[in-house]
């Protein structure tokens, strides 16, 4: 296989993200303020979650086609009208929200724990990902995090402790829960969250 020069490689994000721009500016304002999820699999925690909240608008983001499929088949079920799911990376997602659009609360469940030390550069919580995502965030926005994978919590919980945008996070039960697919699955799992100072 030829291998992709990195010129190349910016050209084919820079349009991945102009498609997308196109897509989330049809559904984010602005000025808008909403709750947003990371990999929300099929849809079930955000589902649940927009049904509860309906003056809150809900944005799910998932990388998997499948998945988003399923998350839009509920909503519809559902006839949420204040929640939407899109196909998308995190970053590329965070690259192209409206300038004035700022997250409410932010929920992260059970993302993939990349278990090997060669491949933690994957996993989704790193050091520029928070800074990120507290640019983005209004002023006491919650950020809500789990996992079954007590090393990758050892290590979230680490990076929010002491962290000059986010709280020292708590772990205590959360205001609002749903299990998910995954939750469900595990035989434990562990949860903090932290808020936007």
């Amino acid at each position: 296989m030829r291998p992709v020069h990195p010129t190349e490689h910016a050209s084919h994000v820079e349009a991945r993200r102009e498609k997308l721009r196109v897509v989330v500016g049809q559904i984010i304002g602005p000025d808008a303020r909403f709750v947003w999820e990371i990999g929300s699999g099929h849809g079930h925690f955000l589902n649940a979650y927009a049904a509860a909240h309906p003056d809150e608008a809900c944005v799910g983001v998932d990388i998997t086609s499948d998945r988003i499929a399923r998350a839009d088949r509920k909503r519809d079920r559902a006839r949420l009208q204040n929640l939407h799911f899109i196909r998308a990376d995190a970053e590329d997602f965070l690259a192209v929200m409206p300038d004035g659009a700022r997250f409410a609360a932010i929920f992260i469940l059970f993302p993939d724990p990349w278990p090997k030390r060669r491949h933690h550069k994957n996993r989704v919580v790193k050091p520029e990902f928070l800074k990120a995502v507290a640019a983005r965030s209004r002023r006491g926005a919650p950020l809500y995090f789990r996992t079954d994978h007590e090393p990758y919590f050892r290590e979230v919980l680490a990076l929010l402790s002491g962290h000059a945008q986010w709280s020292d996070p708590e772990t205590g039960p959360w205001p609002f829960d749903a299990a998910t697919v995954f939750q469900k699955r595990a035989e434990r799992h562990f949860s903090l969250v932290a808020v936007r100072r």
